[in-house]
């Protein structure tokens, strides 16, 4: 029997999975778990990119108790990255929900309009986007002597084998990425005075980086949400929701889409195992998540969605907005936004989920506009997928048939590259 391990890091937790062909079925044990997430260090937020290694190492170590590994393959976030000069790590590691871009944003368009940029990417536009943070470390001086920008998984399996290899899925997070060559586009990298050097050629998914302790180490879709969609197991081609802290809605085309309609819904075209996927990155469970740690710490999720079901509570609020992105209390920036003042802390809730499936239903609605096809089902993977009231409000608000599937599908996609490519 041959084992694969499956590490996959989202902005609260990380997780390690073993995965195993048995009678044509692919089996799963998680092995180890650990908390993630953002830290403030002198008015930023920032990753403790050691914390991660130490996770990462730890969870091997665990896993090779019990299990021989073939291979492993790390998948997190994408947009953030670990700058290096040589092997040396420059920190902090800035975490994208940090404001910092805010300074630079206009001057990047001022080069290089975001029409431009759009036509050469076909990326959509999110303030955190790895250009906008590049463009800042130029300009607050960070780039100087910088040999290397490893996304944070690339970063991760750098520290386990000693090789530096970058993967294309991930690269797509970039806003860097030329939807014709699908390598980094040169002439932005010029027009913005960046280090050439940072952009070398892309690895593909299945590529070999290295060895750890005698284990292989590849490349598996690095950009969680990749490796979601490849963990989908989907009859024919439909829209799919990867539903964490962020809502991840697309669907998977043959090419990139980049006309004036798909930039103006602010739709992106991302690296997927042979194919393109056409997807919006839109708020998640980021707003639910923080509005339990404020109102309700201690009670549980269940308890808390049943009560959110009882609720009569029916104003909705744009789940998009820019002011949910950080705030400092979810509790107040809902009240903002809101004409009529929740009565109940359940009641946040229930217009947290309302919230959430209508910016579902807009979004599929730009998307088969775009496209100029039209779907009549919904896969569902991710923590989300386990919350029936969510799903049901999203069948009702967007007319499709709901498939919610509690899976780890990212760790399944992050097995299924290793398998293939064993």
């Amino acid at each position: 029997m041959k084992y694969y391990l499956a590490i996959d890091i989202g902005a609260s937790s990380g997780r390690h999975i073993v995965g195993w062909m048995e009678n044509g079925e692919l089996k799963t044990k998680e092995t180890y778990r650990f908390k993630n997430g953002v830290e403030e260090q002198n008015g930023h937020l920032v990753w403790d990119i050691e914390h991660l290694v130490k996770e990462v190492k730890a969870g091997i170590e665990v896993t090779r108790k019990e299990f021989e590994l073939e291979s492993l393959s790390i998948d997190t976030w994408g947009v953030d990255y670990v700058l290096m000069k040589h092997d040396q790590e420059l920190l902090p590691v800035y975490a994208y929900r940090d404001s910092r871009t805010e300074r630079v944003m206009d001057e990047v368009h001022s080069i290089v309009p975001f029409e431009q940029l759009y036509e050469h990417t076909g990326c959509q536009f999110q303030p955190f986007n790895t250009i906008y943070q590049l463009y800042d470390d130029k300009k607050q001086g960070r780039l100087e002597g910088v040999t290397d920008f490893l996304m944070i998984p690339e970063y991760l399996m750098y520290k386990l084998t000693g090789v530096k290899k970058k993967e294309f899925t991930n690269a797509t997070t970039t806003g860097m990425i030329n939807h014709d060559s699908l390598q980094f586009d040169h002439e932005i990298v010029k027009k913005l005075g960046l280090p050439e050097q940072l952009f070398p050629v892309l690895n593909q998914p299945g590529t070999e980086v290295g060895y750890y302790e005698g284990i292989k180490v590849v490349l598996c879709a690095t950009h969680d949400t990749g490796s979601a969609v490849e963990g989908i197991p989907m009859e024919g081609n439909e829209l799919y929701i990867s539903s964490g802290t962020w809502s991840l809605l697309g669907v998977k085309t043959e090419k990139p889409i980049t006309d004036l309609g798909s930039m103006k819904a602010n739709y992106s075209n991302e690296g997927g195992v042979g194919y393109n996927r056409y997807q919006k990155n839109i708020m998640g469970m980021w707003i639910v998540n923080e509005l339990q740690r404020e109102l309700c710490p201690d009670e549980n999720i269940g308890d808390i969605v049943k009560k959110s079901v009882e609720s009569n509570y029916e104003e909705v609020l744009d789940a998009n907005d820019d002011s949910l992105l950080a705030p400092k209390s979810m509790k107040e920036a809902f009240d903002k936004l809101l004409d009529k003042k929740p009565e109940n802390k359940y009641d946040y809730f229930r217009c947290a989920y309302k919230s959430l499936a209508l910016s579902y239903k807009q979004a599929i609605e730009e998307l088969e506009s775009n496209t100029g096809k039209k779907y009549s089902e919904l896969y569902i993977v991710g923590g989300g997928a386990k919350n029936a009231f969510l799903n049901e409000l999203t069948e009702k608000a967007t007319g499709k048939k709901v498939i919610a599937l509690p899976i780890e599908a990212t760790s399944i996609g992050n097995l299924i590259s290793q398998i293939k490519n064993a």
